[in-house]
Protein backbone atom coordinates (compact mmCIF):
# COMPACT_ATOMS: atom_id res chain seq x y z
CA UNK A 1 0.00 0.00 0.00
CA UNK A 2 1.36 3.45 -0.98
CA UNK A 3 1.24 5.83 2.36
CA UNK A 4 1.13 8.89 -0.25
CA UNK A 5 -2.07 8.05 -1.47
CA UNK A 6 -3.85 8.56 1.96
CA UNK A 7 -3.94 12.58 2.32
CA UNK A 8 -6.29 13.29 4.55
CA UNK A 9 -5.14 12.65 8.13
CA UNK A 10 -9.18 13.38 9.09
CA UNK A 11 -10.14 9.90 7.52
CA UNK A 12 -7.09 8.27 9.51
CA UNK A 13 -3.65 7.41 10.34
CA UNK A 14 -1.14 4.96 8.13
CA UNK A 15 0.89 3.52 10.22
CA UNK A 16 3.81 0.79 9.48
CA UNK A 17 3.83 -2.59 10.79
CA UNK A 18 7.12 -4.90 12.03
CA UNK A 19 7.33 -6.94 8.73
CA UNK A 20 7.44 -3.56 6.98
CA UNK A 21 4.28 -3.07 5.40
CA UNK A 22 1.96 -0.40 5.75
CA UNK A 23 -1.43 -0.61 6.77
CA UNK A 24 -4.25 1.98 7.36
CA UNK A 25 -6.32 2.63 10.63
CA UNK A 26 -9.29 4.93 10.25
CA UNK A 27 -10.46 7.83 12.48
CA UNK A 28 -13.42 6.86 14.12
CA UNK A 29 -16.68 8.21 13.36
CA UNK A 30 -18.99 10.53 12.89
CA UNK A 31 -16.08 12.34 10.92
CA UNK A 32 -17.22 16.35 10.68
CA UNK A 33 -20.20 16.59 7.63
CA UNK A 34 -21.24 18.96 5.58
CA UNK A 35 -24.63 19.28 4.54
CA UNK A 36 -24.78 20.95 1.05
CA UNK A 37 -27.71 21.42 -0.97
CA UNK A 38 -27.16 18.53 -3.44
CA UNK A 39 -26.85 16.02 0.02
CA UNK A 40 -29.67 17.35 1.74
CA UNK A 41 -31.83 17.13 -1.39
CA UNK A 42 -30.24 12.90 -1.69
CA UNK A 43 -30.95 12.33 1.58
CA UNK A 44 -34.68 13.78 1.19
CA UNK A 45 -35.41 11.87 -1.36
CA UNK A 46 -33.70 8.85 0.03
CA UNK A 47 -35.91 9.60 3.11
CA UNK A 48 -39.41 9.88 1.63
CA UNK A 49 -38.32 6.20 -0.65
CA UNK A 50 -37.39 4.22 1.84
CA UNK A 51 -40.98 5.70 4.31
CA UNK A 52 -43.09 4.33 1.14
CA UNK A 53 -41.33 0.74 1.03
CA UNK A 54 -41.71 0.29 4.62
CA UNK A 55 -45.30 1.47 4.00
CA UNK A 56 -45.38 -1.51 1.65
CA UNK A 57 -43.77 -3.69 3.80
CA UNK A 58 -47.17 -3.37 6.33
CA UNK A 59 -49.70 -4.39 3.38
CA UNK A 60 -47.77 -8.03 3.48
CA UNK A 61 -50.43 -10.51 4.69
CA UNK A 62 -47.85 -12.63 6.58
CA UNK A 63 -43.78 -12.48 7.14
CA UNK A 64 -43.04 -15.02 4.32
CA UNK A 65 -45.31 -13.72 1.58
CA UNK A 66 -43.22 -12.13 -1.32
CA UNK A 67 -40.27 -11.95 1.43
CA UNK A 68 -39.18 -15.51 0.62
CA UNK A 69 -37.65 -15.01 -2.64
CA UNK A 70 -36.73 -11.01 -2.75
CA UNK A 71 -34.85 -12.60 -0.07
CA UNK A 72 -33.30 -14.63 -2.18
CA UNK A 73 -32.70 -12.73 -4.56
CA UNK A 74 -30.42 -10.41 -2.94
CA UNK A 75 -29.05 -13.86 -1.81
CA UNK A 76 -28.22 -14.42 -5.27
CA UNK A 77 -27.10 -10.74 -6.23
CA UNK A 78 -24.78 -10.15 -2.63
CA UNK A 79 -23.01 -13.39 -3.46
CA UNK A 80 -22.58 -12.77 -7.50
CA UNK A 81 -20.60 -9.91 -6.12
CA UNK A 82 -18.11 -12.22 -4.82
CA UNK A 83 -17.91 -14.43 -7.82
CA UNK A 84 -20.96 -17.16 -7.71
CA UNK A 85 -22.73 -18.06 -10.68
CA UNK A 86 -26.22 -19.12 -8.90
CA UNK A 87 -29.17 -18.14 -10.86
CA UNK A 88 -32.45 -17.18 -8.67
CA UNK A 89 -33.98 -20.22 -10.67
CA UNK A 90 -31.42 -22.45 -9.31
CA UNK A 91 -31.94 -21.59 -5.80
CA UNK A 92 -35.69 -21.42 -5.94
CA UNK A 93 -35.39 -25.09 -7.93
CA UNK A 94 -32.98 -26.34 -5.82
CA UNK A 95 -35.27 -25.38 -2.40
CA UNK A 96 -39.03 -25.97 -4.87
CA UNK A 97 -37.68 -29.61 -6.14
CA UNK A 98 -34.53 -31.35 -5.20
CA UNK A 99 -30.75 -30.90 -4.15
CA UNK A 100 -29.03 -28.87 -5.95
CA UNK A 101 -26.09 -31.24 -6.64
CA UNK A 102 -23.53 -30.51 -9.76
CA UNK A 103 -21.02 -27.83 -10.50
CA UNK A 104 -23.08 -25.15 -9.32
CA UNK A 105 -23.37 -26.86 -5.71
CA UNK A 106 -21.09 -25.21 -3.89
CA UNK A 107 -22.21 -21.83 -5.34
CA UNK A 108 -26.32 -23.14 -3.84
CA UNK A 109 -24.57 -23.65 -0.74
CA UNK A 110 -23.05 -20.15 -0.46
CA UNK A 111 -25.97 -18.45 -0.98
CA UNK A 112 -28.18 -20.76 0.78
CA UNK A 113 -26.38 -19.60 3.42
CA UNK A 114 -26.41 -15.85 3.20
CA UNK A 115 -30.85 -16.49 3.16
CA UNK A 116 -29.80 -18.32 6.70
CA UNK A 117 -27.86 -15.58 7.65
CA UNK A 118 -30.20 -13.00 7.10
CA UNK A 119 -32.98 -14.90 8.27
CA UNK A 120 -31.13 -15.40 11.57
CA UNK A 121 -30.10 -11.42 11.47
CA UNK A 122 -33.99 -10.71 11.54
CA UNK A 123 -35.34 -12.99 13.74
CA UNK A 124 -32.26 -12.21 16.35
CA UNK A 125 -32.84 -8.32 16.12
CA UNK A 126 -35.86 -9.37 18.66
CA UNK A 127 -33.62 -10.25 21.07
CA UNK A 128 -30.06 -8.69 20.48
CA UNK A 129 -29.16 -5.41 19.24
CA UNK A 130 -26.96 -4.71 16.63
CA UNK A 131 -23.26 -5.48 18.07
CA UNK A 132 -20.07 -6.96 17.49
CA UNK A 133 -21.47 -10.08 18.99
CA UNK A 134 -23.90 -10.52 16.72
CA UNK A 135 -21.74 -9.93 13.60
CA UNK A 136 -20.08 -12.65 14.39
CA UNK A 137 -23.12 -15.03 14.71
CA UNK A 138 -24.00 -13.30 11.01
CA UNK A 139 -20.63 -14.45 10.00
CA UNK A 140 -20.76 -17.86 11.42
CA UNK A 141 -23.46 -18.80 9.64
CA UNK A 142 -22.26 -17.22 6.49
CA UNK A 143 -19.26 -19.29 6.38
CA UNK A 144 -19.94 -22.28 7.60
CA UNK A 145 -18.96 -25.34 5.17
CA UNK A 146 -18.37 -23.29 2.22
CA UNK A 147 -15.02 -21.73 0.43
CA UNK A 148 -14.16 -19.51 3.09
CA UNK A 149 -14.93 -22.18 6.43
CA UNK A 150 -10.81 -22.18 6.42
CA UNK A 151 -11.15 -18.71 7.40
CA UNK A 152 -12.57 -19.06 10.89
CA UNK A 153 -16.06 -18.37 10.50
CA UNK A 154 -17.88 -16.25 13.68
CA UNK A 155 -14.28 -15.21 14.32
CA UNK A 156 -12.31 -11.80 13.71
CA UNK A 157 -9.47 -12.13 12.19
CA UNK A 158 -5.76 -12.87 13.71
CA UNK A 159 -3.46 -12.36 10.81
CA UNK A 160 -3.23 -9.62 7.84
CA UNK A 161 -5.65 -9.12 4.62
CA UNK A 162 -5.45 -6.94 1.90
CA UNK A 163 -7.84 -5.48 -0.98
CA UNK A 164 -6.37 -5.43 -4.40
CA UNK A 165 -6.36 -7.65 -7.84
CA UNK A 166 -4.94 -11.22 -7.75
CA UNK A 167 -1.53 -11.95 -6.49
CA UNK A 168 -1.15 -8.67 -5.07
CA UNK A 169 0.06 -8.38 -1.50
CA UNK A 170 0.34 -6.06 1.64
CA UNK A 171 3.34 -4.09 -0.38
CA UNK A 172 1.30 -3.77 -3.97
CA UNK A 173 -2.18 -4.15 -3.16
CA UNK A 174 -4.25 -0.53 -3.06
CA UNK A 175 -5.69 -0.77 0.33
CA UNK A 176 -4.70 -2.71 3.69
CA UNK A 177 -7.08 -2.53 6.68
CA UNK A 178 -6.05 -2.05 10.28
CA UNK A 179 -3.27 -4.90 11.38
CA UNK A 180 -4.67 -7.29 13.74
CA UNK A 181 -3.27 -5.96 16.73
CA UNK A 182 -4.92 -2.67 16.06
CA UNK A 183 -8.30 -4.48 15.00
CA UNK A 184 -10.28 -4.89 18.15
CA UNK A 185 -10.17 -1.23 19.15
CA UNK A 186 -11.28 0.22 15.71
CA UNK A 187 -14.15 -2.30 16.03
CA UNK A 188 -14.63 -0.91 19.48
CA UNK A 189 -14.77 2.33 18.16
CA UNK A 190 -17.28 1.66 15.30
CA UNK A 191 -19.77 -0.55 17.52
CA UNK A 192 -20.31 2.74 19.87
CA UNK A 193 -20.96 4.57 16.82
CA UNK A 194 -23.51 1.79 16.02
CA UNK A 195 -25.01 2.21 19.03
CA UNK A 196 -25.11 5.95 19.04
CA UNK A 197 -29.24 7.33 18.44
CA UNK A 198 -30.57 11.10 17.50
CA UNK A 199 -27.05 12.18 16.54
CA UNK A 200 -27.73 12.00 12.79
CA UNK A 201 -30.08 11.01 10.39
CA UNK A 202 -30.49 7.20 10.13
CA UNK A 203 -29.48 6.96 6.61
CA UNK A 204 -26.28 9.07 7.42
CA UNK A 205 -25.12 6.56 10.23
CA UNK A 206 -25.96 3.85 8.00
CA UNK A 207 -23.81 5.00 5.30
CA UNK A 208 -21.06 5.80 7.29
CA UNK A 209 -21.65 2.51 9.52
CA UNK A 210 -21.09 1.06 6.17
CA UNK A 211 -18.20 2.73 4.96
CA UNK A 212 -16.06 2.03 8.19
CA UNK A 213 -17.02 -1.61 8.13
CA UNK A 214 -15.70 -2.21 4.84
CA UNK A 215 -12.18 0.05 5.91
CA UNK A 216 -11.58 -2.37 9.05
CA UNK A 217 -12.80 -5.27 7.10
CA UNK A 218 -12.52 -7.56 10.56
CA UNK A 219 -13.37 -10.94 9.01
CA UNK A 220 -10.58 -12.81 6.62
CA UNK A 221 -13.51 -13.85 3.82
CA UNK A 222 -17.26 -12.56 3.72
CA UNK A 223 -16.99 -9.40 4.67
CA UNK A 224 -18.68 -7.67 1.92
CA UNK A 225 -21.52 -9.57 2.29
CA UNK A 226 -21.43 -8.58 6.06
CA UNK A 227 -21.52 -5.38 5.23
CA UNK A 228 -24.39 -5.39 2.83
CA UNK A 229 -26.57 -7.56 5.45
CA UNK A 230 -26.05 -4.85 8.27
CA UNK A 231 -27.36 -2.06 6.12
CA UNK A 232 -30.85 -3.77 5.90
CA UNK A 233 -30.44 -4.91 9.60
CA UNK A 234 -29.59 -1.09 10.88
CA UNK A 235 -32.80 0.08 8.90
CA UNK A 236 -34.72 -2.68 10.51
CA UNK A 237 -33.78 -1.95 14.11
CA UNK A 238 -33.75 1.44 13.80
CA UNK A 239 -37.76 1.17 12.32
CA UNK A 240 -37.04 2.41 9.41
CA UNK A 241 -37.89 -0.55 7.50
CA UNK A 242 -40.72 -3.01 8.79
CA UNK A 243 -39.95 -6.01 6.62
CA UNK A 244 -36.39 -7.12 5.05
CA UNK A 245 -37.50 -6.01 2.07
CA UNK A 246 -34.31 -3.06 1.29
CA UNK A 247 -31.52 -4.61 -0.68
CA UNK A 248 -28.22 -2.78 -2.42
CA UNK A 249 -26.46 -5.50 -3.56
CA UNK A 250 -28.50 -4.77 -6.98
CA UNK A 251 -26.78 -1.09 -7.20
CA UNK A 252 -23.97 -1.88 -5.74
CA UNK A 253 -23.04 -4.88 -8.80
CA UNK A 254 -24.57 -2.26 -11.09
CA UNK A 255 -22.18 0.68 -10.03
CA UNK A 256 -19.55 -1.50 -8.64
CA UNK A 257 -16.40 0.16 -9.98
CA UNK A 258 -17.84 3.63 -8.43
CA UNK A 259 -18.62 1.83 -4.93
CA UNK A 260 -14.74 0.81 -4.78
CA UNK A 261 -13.72 4.20 -6.11
CA UNK A 262 -15.36 6.13 -3.35
CA UNK A 263 -14.93 3.83 -0.29
CA UNK A 264 -11.05 4.14 -1.47
CA UNK A 265 -11.70 8.00 -1.54
CA UNK A 266 -13.17 7.90 2.09
CA UNK A 267 -9.62 6.57 2.96
CA UNK A 268 -7.60 8.31 0.72
CA UNK A 269 -9.19 11.84 1.05
CA UNK A 270 -11.66 11.89 3.22
CA UNK A 271 -14.85 12.25 0.88
CA UNK A 272 -17.55 11.59 2.84
CA UNK A 273 -19.76 13.57 0.47
CA UNK A 274 -19.14 11.72 -2.08
CA UNK A 275 -19.88 8.77 -0.44
CA UNK A 276 -22.84 9.77 1.02
CA UNK A 277 -24.44 11.02 -2.37
CA UNK A 278 -24.11 7.31 -4.02
CA UNK A 279 -25.24 5.66 -1.04
CA UNK A 280 -28.31 7.76 -0.85
CA UNK A 281 -28.85 7.60 -4.44
CA UNK A 282 -28.94 3.89 -4.28
CA UNK A 283 -31.15 3.94 -1.43
CA UNK A 284 -33.79 6.33 -3.49
CA UNK A 285 -33.46 4.27 -6.59
CA UNK A 286 -33.25 0.52 -4.70
CA UNK A 287 -36.36 1.51 -2.35
CA UNK A 288 -38.58 2.62 -5.60
CA UNK A 289 -37.91 -0.13 -7.02
CA UNK A 290 -38.27 -2.72 -4.21
CA UNK A 291 -41.65 -1.01 -3.74
CA UNK A 292 -42.81 -1.20 -7.44
CA UNK A 293 -41.87 -4.94 -7.12
CA UNK A 294 -43.77 -5.94 -4.38
CA UNK A 295 -46.30 -4.05 -5.60
CA UNK A 296 -46.80 -5.74 -8.51
CA UNK A 297 -46.64 -8.93 -6.85
CA UNK A 298 -49.55 -8.30 -3.96
CA UNK A 299 -51.78 -6.70 -7.01
CA UNK A 300 -50.73 -10.06 -8.83
CA UNK A 301 -51.94 -12.25 -5.74
CA UNK A 302 -55.38 -10.14 -4.89
CA UNK A 303 -56.09 -10.70 -9.06
CA UNK A 304 -55.98 -14.56 -8.77
CA UNK A 305 -57.33 -14.73 -5.84
CA UNK A 306 -60.23 -12.58 -6.95
CA UNK A 307 -60.19 -15.06 -10.03
CA UNK A 308 -60.88 -18.56 -7.67
CA UNK A 309 -63.06 -16.58 -4.97
CA UNK A 310 -65.01 -19.55 -3.45
CA UNK A 311 -61.96 -22.40 -3.84
CA UNK A 312 -60.00 -21.98 -0.73
CA UNK A 313 -58.12 -24.19 -1.35
CA UNK A 314 -56.67 -22.97 -4.18
CA UNK A 315 -55.96 -19.57 -3.14
CA UNK A 316 -53.77 -21.55 -0.28
CA UNK A 317 -52.01 -22.84 -2.92
CA UNK A 318 -51.51 -19.58 -4.48
CA UNK A 319 -49.86 -17.96 -1.69
CA UNK A 320 -47.27 -20.94 -1.69
CA UNK A 321 -46.50 -19.71 -5.17
CA UNK A 322 -45.51 -16.26 -3.90
CA UNK A 323 -43.08 -17.83 -1.88
CA UNK A 324 -41.59 -20.14 -4.08
CA UNK A 325 -43.19 -19.75 -8.06
CA UNK A 326 -41.63 -23.24 -8.66
CA UNK A 327 -44.02 -26.02 -7.42
CA UNK A 328 -44.20 -30.04 -7.22
CA UNK A 329 -47.37 -32.34 -6.29
CA UNK A 330 -45.80 -32.82 -3.21
CA UNK A 331 -45.15 -29.45 -1.92
CA UNK A 332 -48.67 -28.72 -3.09
CA UNK A 333 -49.78 -31.59 -1.15
CA UNK A 334 -47.81 -30.28 1.77
CA UNK A 335 -49.26 -27.26 1.56
CA UNK A 336 -53.12 -28.03 1.39
CA UNK A 337 -52.98 -30.98 3.78
CA UNK A 338 -54.44 -32.97 1.12
CA UNK A 339 -54.08 -36.08 -0.65
CA UNK A 340 -52.06 -36.25 -3.94
CA UNK A 341 -55.06 -36.33 -6.00
CA UNK A 342 -56.43 -33.20 -4.72
CA UNK A 343 -53.03 -31.31 -5.35
CA UNK A 344 -53.18 -32.49 -8.63
CA UNK A 345 -56.38 -31.44 -9.27
CA UNK A 346 -55.40 -27.89 -7.73
CA UNK A 347 -52.41 -27.62 -10.23
CA UNK A 348 -54.47 -28.64 -13.37
CA UNK A 349 -56.62 -25.75 -12.13
CA UNK A 350 -53.75 -23.32 -11.86
CA UNK A 351 -52.40 -24.58 -14.99
CA UNK A 352 -55.50 -24.00 -16.86
CA UNK A 353 -55.60 -20.79 -15.65
CA UNK A 354 -52.22 -19.82 -17.14
CA UNK A 355 -51.00 -19.33 -13.60
CA UNK A 356 -48.50 -22.73 -14.28
CA UNK A 357 -46.67 -24.08 -16.83
CA UNK A 358 -45.46 -27.24 -16.11
CA UNK A 359 -41.72 -27.30 -17.17
CA UNK A 360 -40.17 -30.94 -16.50
CA UNK A 361 -41.83 -32.25 -19.60
CA UNK A 362 -41.44 -35.84 -16.80
CA UNK A 363 -44.31 -37.93 -15.95
CA UNK A 364 -42.95 -38.17 -12.54
CA UNK A 365 -41.75 -36.01 -10.26
CA UNK A 366 -43.06 -32.88 -12.56
CA UNK A 367 -42.39 -29.44 -11.78
CA UNK A 368 -44.57 -26.35 -12.51
CA UNK A 369 -43.62 -23.08 -12.87
CA UNK A 370 -45.80 -19.62 -12.10
CA UNK A 371 -43.72 -17.86 -14.68
CA UNK A 372 -45.26 -14.56 -13.96
CA UNK A 373 -44.50 -14.34 -10.49
CA UNK A 374 -40.90 -15.37 -11.45
CA UNK A 375 -40.48 -12.60 -13.66
CA UNK A 376 -42.02 -9.84 -11.31
CA UNK A 377 -39.31 -10.96 -8.63
CA UNK A 378 -36.14 -11.72 -10.88
CA UNK A 379 -36.68 -8.23 -13.34
CA UNK A 380 -34.12 -6.03 -14.28
CA UNK A 381 -34.64 -3.32 -11.67
CA UNK A 382 -35.65 0.25 -13.45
Amino acid sequence: MDARNFKCPKAGRVVKTATGYTAFIPAPLPPKLVYDGELVLRLSTADTALSELSGVGRLLPNPNLLISPLVRREAVLSSRIEGTRATLSDVLLDEAAAPGGGSREADLREVRNYVVALEYGVARLGALPLSLRLVCELHAKLMAGVRGNHATPGEFRRSQNWIGPAGSSPESAPYVPPPPEELMACLGQWELFLHERERLPVLIQCALMHEQFEAIHPFLDGNGRIGRLLVTLFLMERGRLRQPLLYLSDFIEAHRLDYYDLLQRVRTHGDWNAWLRFFLTGVAEIAEDAARRATRLLELREQWRRQFAGKAYVAALLDQLFVNPYITVATAAATLKSSTPTASRALGLLEAAGILREISGRKWGRIWLAGTILGAIQEQSA
